[in-house]
């Protein structure tokens, strides 16, 4: 196959609001050893293309300056020593960046087949929640049957993927959302209970059902506290982003006394290593749920790769239920 010299993409212009996300051209890249180049058909829209965008997640040394953390299309090049993929296989993977982009390249360790039965739009949606949800929720936070499960913003990406992959491993799945609209989706999906939390206050809710043995918070701020009195004894709370500031004034006593354990993590800084990983446990635990189709990604709204601005502000207008994609 015979590959260009250029390719269409979106870059940052300016750290700043959606304006300043710009078509360009760019040189196409080349795979190094170890990676596979894809020619994309969509890439997926996430909350750290925003805040890259607004100049406060930077990229790793080395990784593109494109945004663009996910994708699906075709294998058109193998970097050397790459030989478990095949020129075109169709394939959905997580990226270091540059998924705003005709083609990208990524590490061969970091992609995974297409799911059967999804398009590769849905697959496009795939690899940046379901490595995040499954490196906090399960490998991290040890969720186990039977335990209580609380998710903070059951709508989003994150959300829908974790109600789906916590009640299908038998956990009591709790959730929070901003309207009765998403409640009910969350419901659909899933969890036992749906909290709108401009009705009800969710530390009530689960203090009352005995406590929540993990909770997954995107939230932070005055979140941190009301999550420590949400936990049952020997509960865990694992942190994945601070949506409302990563500072809070907070009781250690009660972590101390309790055997409270808190955590966190952010997945693009991990090395290549811990995210194939991450990528050996969900082809081998996960996927093949997804090919069955007991767990499907929930699909908001699609953008032309020339729409990434308005892209963004759907993910940051808060309205949007499920994952947000760019049609390359």
């Amino acid at each position: 196959m015979t590959l260009p010299a250029t390719m269409r993409a979106v870059e940052i212009s300016a750290p700043g609001g959606p304006d300043v996300l710009t078509p360009c051209t760019r040189p196409v890249p080349v795979p190094r050893a170890g990676e596979i180049l894809i020619k994309l058909a969509h890439a997926g829209v996430n909350r750290p293309d925003a805040l890259q965008r607004a100049g406060s997640y930077a990229p790793p040394p080395g990784a593109s300056d494109l945004p663009g953390l996910e994708g699906a299309g075709e294998v058109v090049a193998l970097g050397a020593g790459v030989s478990h993929w095949q020129l075109g296989d169709l394939v959905t993977a997580l990226l270091p960046g540059g998924g705003y982009a005709e083609y990208v390249a990524t590490p061969a360790v970091h992609a995974l087949p297409v799911p059967e039965g999804l398009t590769l739009a849905e697959a496009a949606c795939l690899p940046e929640t379901f490595f995040t949800v499954w490196s906090n929720v399960f490998m991290r936070g040890g969720l186990r049957a039977g335990e209580r499960f609380l998710v903070h913003g059951g709508s989003s990406g994150i959300g829908t993927t974790a109600i789906q992959l916590a009640s299908i491993f038998g956990a009591r799945v709790f959730t929070t959302a901003g309207s009765d609209e998403k409640c009910t989706v969350c419901r659909e999906l899933g969890a036992e209970v749906a909290i709108n939390y401009r009705e009800a206050d969710f530390v009530e809710v689960l203090r009352a059902a005995g406590g929540a043995d993990l909770i997954l918070d995107m939230v932070g701020g005055d979140y941190i506290a009301r999550n420590i009195r949400a936990l049952a004894d020997d509960g865990r709370m694992v942190h994945i982003a601070f949506l409302a500031g990563p500072k809070a004034e907070i009781n250690f006593a009660q972590i101390m006394a309790r055997r409270l354990t808190v955590t966190g993590s952010t997945l693009r800084p991990q090395s290549d290593a811990a995210k194939a990983r991450i990528a050996a446990e969900l082809r081998e635990k996960v996927w093949p749920l997804i090919d069955a189709g007991r767990i499907r990604p929930v699909m908001d709204s699609a953008f032309s790769l020339e729409e990434a601005a308005k892209a963004h502000a759907r993910i940051e207008s808060a309205g949007h239920i499920g994952k947000i994609v760019l049609n390359i």
